[in-house]
């Protein structure tokens, strides 16, 4: 059999984009373009100064959880596929080919992977920022090969990470070690392609589950509308419109939807990202909870931990993925929300009012495309 290395970077340079993977294309530009600019003023941003520009765009993109999410693979697709397109001069050719790439090796490596704590987005991400930057850079399908083998030995990345810095940093550096095995590449380094098939099957991956059919990006991707973990979109979505002090708070949830959400006890803002129990309790108290419900502040408010205290939660077993089932809620024992899709979801598109509102949030008031959004984040993110 063909290596997995080979057949990806034979699909990267004879994909001819449709115009629905343009359209997505421009969506995850200017949304990843607008949550890195929106954490302009963050730590990150002081805490990256020193590192190259695919894996600063790439940590301070990530930070506040707002970029977008295959759902499919349970990677976020584009903070890793946009800087690493936009450090190396790409355009939307050179995004899809990367997404399209990190879209499969995530999907091959399967659920199973995800349980076991690994971080997609890194694991996968490192090979398709390697395919990204090849493309951008005009690499050959053979020197795109050697750049997805040079990839893999940087590619990781784990979900106890959650929480902390560690998540965003760890993503920045998988962005940046798929740029770095590019230019190894593009300078002569040689690789066995076999080593991306190695690689998948000791992560549990099935390097012949790869394919190469379909749009760049099967299942699309999903827009968050709240600065969190996806896997809170859906009990703050079930909570909106709910007004009101709650004495019990009970949660019945799939525990597959539980997986990333390791904090019960959440004392900062980025653990509250993480936590089932704080998104309930920032649903209730801020009714759209946005960037100012994940601070530490916000977290350790009284009323908020109090909240917290009352959630009891019950999971349920079964299925695979984020969106297993669906979740539901029930305040006092008497009121019972419940929610299978949230809004962003592929299959419930964003309105252009909740894109709108977003985009505003973050700080950007138009659109962007691959030029100018390499300026301004070279400008926001120096």
């Amino acid at each position: 059999m063909t290596a997995a290395a080979e057949r990806l970077a034979r699909w990267a340079h004879e994909y001819e984009p449709t115009g629905d993977d343009l359209d997505l294309a421009r969506r995850a530009l200017t949304d990843t373009v607008a949550v890195t600019v929106a954490a302009r003023d963050c730590r990150m941003r002081t805490l990256t100064k020193d590192l190259a520009d695919a894996a600063r765009w790439a940590a301070v993109g990530h930070v506040l959880d707002f970029d977008d999410l295959h759902l499919p693979s349970t990677a976020h697709i584009s903070v890793v596929c946009v800087p690493a397109t936009l450090a190396t001069g790409g355009d939307a050719t050179a995004y899809l080919a990367g997404a399209g790439v990190m879209a499969r090796l995530g999907t091959a490596l399967g659920w199973t992977h995800y349980t076991r704590g690994w971080h997609v987005t890194c694991t996968a991400g490192a090979p398709a920022a390697a395919v990204a930057a090849a493309v951008a850079m005009g690499l050959s399908p053979a020197q795109t090969v050697n750049a997805l083998a040079l990839a893999v030995p940087q590619a990781g990345g784990v979900q106890r990470a959650f929480g902390t810095d560690g998540k965003a940093l760890q993503v920045g550096l998988a962005a940046d070690a798929g740029v770095r095995a590019a230019r190894l590449a593009a300078a002569g380094a040689t690789a066995d392609p076999a080593a991306l098939d190695q690689w998948l099957t000791l992560l549990g991956g099935d390097p012949s589950a790869i394919d190469l059919t379909g749009p760049a990006v099967p299942g699309g991707l999903a827009i968050k509308l709240h600065p969190c973990c996806y896997a809170l979109q859906r009990p703050i979505s079930a909570l909106r419109g709910v007004t009101g002090p709650a004495t019990r708070i009970r949660v019945r949830t799939p525990a597959a939807s539980m997986q990333p959400l390791i904090h019960h006890r959440p004392t900062t803002g980025l653990q509250g990202k993480f936590s089932l129990e704080y998104a309930i309790a920032a649903a209730l108290l801020d009714g759209r909870p946005g960037f100012a419900s994940f601070t530490d502040t916000a977290v350790q408010r009284p009323e908020a931990q109090h909240l917290i205290s009352l959630v009891e939660l019950e999971t349920t077993e079964g299925g695979e993925g984020l969106l297993t089932g669906e979740v539901e809620i029930t305040l006092d024992g008497t009121r019972t929300y419940t929610e299978e899709l949230p809004p962003g979801a592929p299959d419930r598109p964003p309105t252009d009012a909740e894109l709108a509102e977003k985009l505003a949030d973050c700080g950007l008031d138009s659109t962007v495309d691959w030029m100018t959004a390499r300026t301004l984040l070279s400008e926001e993110i120096s």
